[in-house]
């Protein structure tokens, strides 16, 4: 039997509680309610090893999340409201496959942000 979806992402941080906030609080990740996990909308999800050298995210980064987002435009007013860098690049933006967005987490994970088109 295939792999039906990702499960889970683990990863270490040396403030797990503050990063699991700063998650909850600017992006929505987390637990939701009585939930004790984050509910996710169905819907594309790429799973792309990168080449050692590629230059798409930083050489020192081992991974980089990509989250799904619904009104780009208003999360990154948000994220610079709470003083949060997030860096664009019209060359970022494809007709077929949407706009992005990138940053970085308090411990320095990168993040891109994509909202794809439709």
């Amino acid at each position: 039997m295939p792999v039906t979806g990702i499960g889970g992402f683990f990863f270490r941080a040396r403030d797990p509680a503050a990063l699991a906030a700063w998650y909850a609080t600017h992006l929505g990740i987390g637990p939701q309610g009585d939930l004790p996990f984050w509910p996710t909308e169905a819907g594309p999800l790429l799973f792309q090893p990168f080449a050692a050298d590629s230059d798409y995210f930083a050489a020192d980064q081992r991974f980089m999340l990509n989250f799904r987002v619904a009104g780009l435009d208003a999360m990154i007013a948000s994220l610079r409201g709470a003083g949060i860098a997030v860096e664009t690049r019209a060359e970022w933006d494809s007709d077929g496959v949407g706009r992005f967005a990138r940053l970085h987490d308090p411990e320095g994970h990168p993040i891109e942000l994509w909202q794809p088109h439709g």
